[in-house]
């Protein structure tokens, strides 16, 4: 199997980027746009379990738009072959101090592009 093949590698990137773009400006559509649209989609977040394209809609939707600013770090991707890749990344909030948190994805290449098939978000006390 081929790791971190630099066209895949690049496209993956662009998919994140697009996804951290839309996550602080709450562009719910776009984040909506980036997860698989299927039943098998799952999302476990800081306070919920979401099972499914619908019901993650239906917390992005609900979300309040306040206190969505962040900076990341530690952003690792790595792609396997051309069609599956993760995406883990630290981040910080001003909003929650002392805290650093953890984001993990599993992007898998579909018929129209990639698309988050799994996600977990987690925090930690800050080291």
């Amino acid at each position: 199997m081929d790791i971190n093949l630099p066209d895949v590698k690049a496209e993956v990137e662009a998919a994140f980027a697009r996804y951290e773009t839309a996550l602080v400006t709450n562009d719910v559509d776009t984040l909506q746009a980036l997860f698989w649209n299927s039943p098998h989609t799952i999302r476990y977040g800081i306070a919920e379990i979401l099972h499914g394209w619908d019901e993650i809609g239906a917390f992005r939707s609900a979300r309040s738009p306040v206190g969505l600013a962040r900076s990341i770090s530690r952003t690792v991707i790595t792609t396997y072959g051309r069609d599956c890749a993760t995406a883990s990344t630290l981040f910080h909030r001003d909003t929650i101090p002392g805290k650093t948190g953890r984001q993990m994805q599993t992007w898998a290449r579909m018929p129209e592009g990639w698309r988050i098939v799994a996600a977990h978000v987690s925090l930690i006390d800050a080291a």
